[in-house]
């Protein structure tokens, strides 16, 4: 099969949890995940299909995102959709068959631990075509498009924005396995204190990460995992933790809600939205997902498949921050936000 690479600047966190399995694609309209939707006017003959990794389309983060790209594509195209949970890495192969052998016109799968299994199905079903988000190969395929996403633009500016904030002259930042999808993440978070700490003459230091090594929790559900983790950094000073865990990291914010006088940095979607711990969300570092899998799916069905990957960046709206928390970031702050935003843009600052 063809070898994965360590996607570095084109990668993103994979969000999990537990959900449960469906071994088979579920029909469109009788998923218990699917949102009702209106029939759209005009209706494309077209089925696409998604594969969750063990998060299931619920987890509020990462494969939520996708998933809702996938309805509203339903939606507003009138195509069939059907999708598929897994809860273990053994799901993996045989959900991606099921929507095979189910006639998908295009299947997509949710995160980087599905790189193995979706290279082997493409390989298998040449006749197939296949997505998978934040995944790139060495090798290239003709039915296989990836969706990457260079996250590390949008934490740089989170760690700026966190350094400048600390009233302590302490955060901190963990994952949940450490693979380049959560990594850069943290990498760009580091980044971006130290251009802060180099800009500033100050010395806010990081916990958690120091571009090798770190704290990471073993998985992507584990809440109390999340709660601990965090709760050591909290004892250590930190009064800003950006959890790059997925659902792991609700259990950090818990930690953070309970101290009092602790901000969370939410990643992939925005966490003032999906989540209850709306007043202690600094900001969030977005990853787009949604619109990315909206556009190939709608590019696909009327224009037909083409593998040229995306990349989602600053630039493009492919990856971004949301809005700051009230009374947390400076006008002045802002301001130099918005410079190294376009100096990331521009080149001439490397996150």
């Amino acid at each position: 099969m063809k070898k994965l690479v360590s996607i570095g600047a084109l990668a993103a966190v994979s969000a999990l949890t537990l959900a449960a399995c469906s071994s088979a694609p579920e029909e469109s309209g009788s998923s218990s995940t699917a949102a009702a939707t209106d029939t759209p006017a005009a209706s494309l003959d077209y089925t696409a299909c998604m594969v969750s990794d063990s998060g299931g389309f619920d987890d509020k983060s990462f494969n939520q995102a996708g998933f809702e790209g996938l309805q509203q594509a339903k939606a507003d195209l009138g195509i069939e959709v059907s999708t598929a949970e897994s809860t273990s890495d053994a799901d993996f192969a045989p959900n991606i068959a099921a929507m095979v052998d189910a006639g998908c016109d295009l299947t997509i799968t949710v995160g980087f631990l599905l790189g193995d299994a979706t290279a082997e199905a493409a390989t298998s079903n040449p006749d197939s075509s296949f997505a998978i988000i934040d995944v790139t190969y060495e090798d290239s395929f003709d039915n296989l498009k990836s969706l990457t996403f260079e996250t590390d633009e949008a934490a740089f500016l989170a760690g700026y924005a966190a350094a400048a904030s600390s009233k302590t002259g302490v955060v901190g930042t963990f994952g949940g396995i450490q693979i380049p999808s959560v990594t850069i993440f943290m990498d760009g978070f580091l980044s971006g204190v130290e251009y802060y700490n180099e800009a500033k003459g100050a010395d806010v230091q990081v916990l958690g990460w120091d571009g090798e090594n770190g704290s990471f929790t073993g998985d992507f559900s584990d809440q109390t995992k999340g709660q601990s983790t965090a709760q050591g950094f909290i004892d250590q000073g930190a009064d800003i933790i950006l959890p790059v865990a997925g659902p792991v990291g609700l259990g950090a914010a818990a930690a953070a809600q309970a101290a009092g006088d602790v901000w969370i940095i939410g990643v992939d979607s925005d966490w003032t939205l999906t989540t209850e711990y709306a007043d202690i969300i600094l900001t969030s570092i977005m990853k787009n997902m949604g619109p990315a899998v909206y556009d190939v799916v709608k590019t696909s069905a009327e224009d037909g498949f083409s593998s040229e990957a995306y990349v989602g960046t600053l630039e493009n709206g492919g990856v971004g921050v949301s809005a700051f928390a009230a009374n947390t970031v400076d006008e002045a702050t802002d301001a130099e936000i918005q410079e190294i935003s376009a100096g990331i843009i521009d080149g001439s600052i490397e996150p």
